[in-house]
């Protein structure tokens, strides 16, 4: 076992390892950001490299709604993937999510969003996190299941997906919510960590460029 695989995870700002559930009492500075963390924090790299995926196709997914759906009902969209979180300071991303789906939708884009808990910042059931979503952001896209998106446990769409490289060339583990896989119909995944903007140029150029 790896020590990603003992890790508990926490908020993106923490420097030092956090183990078996075990938190820092130290506030975290992001507000509104429920997480713990130090003080100080590098938060890593913002832009994407590209990577390449074949098996997502026989991935299977589960609805907020409960319902069962295959990955590859969406093969034939461009895909922006997207580990949300309703508590996160990054939660008001879910508005320009919103945006991207609505202006894109009608030609072939989809954004994807799965609740995750791994950073301690979801809310405690699928219900809720619906409710929210629709209440406090007008989301239309699809919202699946909380789903775990590092560990051992990880769902294999993330199993594949951190595989990805980012800007810095680095691969393997979420760092925190909001982060976003651009998936391609040729396989390309791009990989954009946190802080990069769902409607930043670099992640709408490319958006456009794969659109009729």
């Amino acid at each position: 076992m790896t020590l990603h695989d003992r890790r508990v995870d926490a908020c993106e700002c923490l420097a030092a390892p956090v183990f078996r559930g075990i938190l820092p009492a130290v506030p975290c500075g992001a507000e509104p950001c429920r997480g713990t963390a130090p003080v100080s924090s590098t938060p890593p790299a913002d832009a994407a490299t590209v990577g390449y995926v074949t098996t997502l196709s026989d991935i299977q997914l589960t609805t907020i709604d409960g319902a069962t759906t295959g990955f590859s009902h969406y093969s034939d969209r461009v895909l922006l993937v997207v580990n949300v979180a309703s508590r996160c300071g990054f939660a008001p991303q879910y508005e320009k999510l919103e945006a991207l789906q609505k202006r894109f939708g009608d030609r072939g884009f989809t954004v994807l969003g799965f609740p995750s808990n791994q950073f301690l910042q979801e809310l405690g059931t699928d219900d809720a996190i619906k409710q929210y979503c629709a209440t406090t952001w007008g989301v239309t896209f699809p919202i699946f299941q909380k789903t775990k998106v590092n560990g051992t446990s990880a769902h294999p769409l993330y199993q594949e997906l951190v595989k990805t490289k980012d800007a810095a060339g680095k691969a393997g583990r979420v760092a925190w919510n909001f982060e976003k896989f651009l998936l391609l119909p040729n396989g390309d995944v791009h990989r954009f960590r946190t802080r990069v903007q769902p409607d930043a140029p670099e992640i709408v150029s490319l958006i456009e460029a794969a659109l009729p």
